[in-house]
Formats: C-alpha cells, structure tokens, sequence
C-alpha cells in the first residue's frame, strides 16, 4: 500500500509540471509569444491546436510502448521532448519556429500527460488501479492554480523567453527524476497482468459489442473534451452574454478549477465504492443540469453552472481512465487507452475555433449545444451500461 501510494505522488506531482508547462501555457504567454515573432494570438492558439493532433497521432504508439516495457522509459522520454519544445519556444524567432515547437510539444503531450500516466499505474497494479488514477487527477488537478500564476510571475520578471526556459529547466530538474524514481516493475505486476482477466462484462461479451463499446466509449470521451476545452476557453464570454458583468464573470469562472478537484474529492471519497459507470453518468448529467438553471435563473445561478460544470469535468477526467480497465482489463490498455482518445484530442483541437464560432452566433444559447452534447453522453453511457449487464446475465 506504501509504495502504491508513493507511485501516485510521484505521477501526481509529475503531472502537475507536465500539464503547468504545456496544456496551460498558451492562457498566459500567447499574447507576447505571438507579438514578438509576427503571429496574432489566436494564431498562437492555432499552433497549439496543431499540438492536440500531433498528441492524437502519438497516443496509440505510446500507449502500446508502455504495455511492453512500462510506463518509466516513456515518461522520462516525454520530459527530454518536453524540455526540447519548451527550449525551441524560447527561441523562437519567427511563426515557422513555434509552430515546430508546438508540434514537439505535442509529441510530450502525446507521451506524458493523463492518459500515459494512467497507463502505467494499469500496468503497475492491473485492475486495482483506480485509485491510483484518481489520487493522480487529484494531485494534478492544481495544476492550473499553480501554472497559471507563476508563468505569470516568470514572465513579469524574466519574459516570455526565460518563462519557456525555466519551465524546460523544471521538467529536466524535477520531471525527469521524478518518473525515473517509477519502479520499472511493481512486484508481481508481470505475473498478475498475465493472469488479468477482462472485466466480466467484456468476457461476455460478442465481439461486436465490444466494438460498439469501444465506440461508445470513444463518443463520451470527446465529448468530454469538447465541453471543457470549450468552456476554458469561452466561460468568462458566455456568462457574459447571460447577464454577468465582466469582472463577475472572470471570478465565476475561475471556480471551475477548484470545483474539479472537488469532484475528483468526491470520486475518492463519496463515490468511491460505487461503480465507475454510475460516477460518469452523474459527471455528464452535470453540465446539463447547470445549463437548465441558468436558463431558469439567469445570472444569479451563473456560480452554480460553474460549479456544477467543474464538478462533472472532475469526475469525468478519472472516468477516462477507469472505464476502459472496468470494460477491457488491464491487458492492453495502454494502447487502448491510445485509441480511444484519438476523437477527443482531434475534437478538443477545434473546440475553441468551432465554439467560438457557435458563441459568436448565438450567445448564451450556445450552452444549450454543450448541454445536449453532455446528455449524448449520459445515453451512451446508458447504452453501455444496458449492454454490460446484458453479456453479465448469459
């Protein structure tokens, strides 16, 4: 149990510099990046959804390296790719050179963040890895509350440049060490993923509903990412245009951050012996519930579809990796894991553009698209679980 634990803070920690250093730079040094080598920032933001795609296509391929050898040499490999975009953006002189810089840290992305992490507690502790997951979405969680203020900080003080640099000195300094602390095996992981078996439903399953799982799962997944790469992105507008003043709005939205950790609280605590499909169900019923109340309420309910969508967000983050070692086991995952994700990275790429474009149109009505998109997810989460204990009573 001690080492198990010692894994997840070493993974939590990991991640937090993982996410702080990539996922949530452009927020804050777009702006001055893009205005010193000739680029707008939504440009900028182009370059990072160029990213989310080369992240897409490594998933897979890292993912299956980790079945075969573990997670250990895959993290360290993606703190050196992550440091070596982090460098190129700090010398960055022209658009062509951060939009390369981009595309290797899409490369680390691709083999560092959630779902590589995920992969290597699975192959660590087999089906005993869910709370593992959570305890690592947990930690990882402030990466945001961390990040954010102190790119911010570093670029007041030494500019964008030195801000890429330190944060590239970090993921060598502390990231690095840090996964190679990982055991290259647990004891006894070897023998128990060889005698893992799928979970009972999958067992029972034909092969063209675990097919048409895997596309479920898939369909949930984006969705997931669709909703919360689009509200990061757009929150403070939408509320906005619901009635929010500006400064209202700004503060309203940054409580999506703390309510995701608290869902992610409430998965390890609460929820914690309930069954993940029940958990994701509630996670994707959230945001639609939040949607209704601001439609009902108007500004005054503004906190609560925050909070309400942060909550979900949370819980859906560790679904994401639970619900396929639930449905398909442990042997594989990672690979799996690689696939599934696929959509969710290609739709979180446009998310903001695409979005954007449905705010720009609609206003606030566009929160009834996220809203019935997030209870798409719910049904298909509905159909999953039906089909589950249908191959459970032959």
């Amino acid at each position: 149990m001690q080492r198990r634990t010692t894994i997840t803070l070493i993974l939590g920690v990991a991640q937090t510099l993982a996410w702080a250093s990539s996922y949530y730079l452009p927020a804050v040094l777009a702006g001055a990046m893009g205005q010193e080598v000739g680029l707008s920032a939504s440009a900028v933001f182009g370059a990072f959804s160029l990213a989310l795609l080369f992240s897409a296509a490594i998933g897979p391929w890292a993912g299956r390296a980790i079945d075969r050898v573990g997670g250990r040499p895959v993290l360290i490999t993606s703190n050196v790719l992550f440091a070596l975009g982090l460098m190129g953006l700090s010398q960055a002189s022209q658009p062509l050179h951060i939009f390369a810089a981009w595309a290797v840290l899409g490369l680390a992305m691709g083999s560092g963040l959630y779902e590589a992490a995920f992969a290597t507690v699975v192959r660590l502790h087999g089906q005993e890895a869910r709370g593992a997951i959570t305890g690592i979405t947990l930690l990882a969680g402030f990466a945001s509350t961390i990040g954010w203020p102190l790119t911010a900080y570093l670029e007041a003080t030494l500019g964008w440049r030195g801000a890429c640099m330190v944060w590239a000195a970090l993921q060598l300094c502390i990231g690095l060490p840090l996964n190679a602390m990982l055991p290259k095996e647990a004891s006894g992981a070897r023998q128990a993923l060889a005698t893992t078996r799928p979970a009972a439903a999958a067992a029972g399953m034909a092969p063209a509903r675990q097919r048409r799982a895997a596309l479920l799962m898939a369909c949930v997944f984006a969705i997931a990412w669709f909703n919360s790469t689009a509200m990061a992105a757009h929150l403070p507008q939408v509320l906005q245009a619901s009635g929010v003043a500006l400064a209202a709005a700004i503060g309203i939205a940054a409580l999506v951050g703390p309510a995701q950790v608290a869902g992610r609280l409430i998965e390890f605590t609460l929820l914690k012996r309930a069954h993940p499909l029940l958990s994701a169900r509630l996670a994707t019923l959230a945001h639609p519930v939040g949607v209704v109340l601001l439609a009902l309420a108007g500004s005054h309910a503004a906190a609560a579809f925050a909070v309400l969508h942060g909550l979900g967000n949370g819980i859906l983050t560790i679904a994401i990796g639970t619900l396929p070692l639930l449905i398909f086991g442990a042997q594989g995952y990672g690979q799996r894991q690689g696939f599934l994700m696929v959509p969710a990275r290609i739709v979180q790429a446009g998310a903001p553009f695409v979005f954007g474009l449905a705010v720009e149109r609609w206003g606030a009505g566009v929160l009834w698209l996220s809203g019935a998109l997030g209870v798409v997810a719910c049904s298909a989460l509905a159909v999953l679980a039906a089909d589950m204990n249908r191959a459970e009573r032959l």
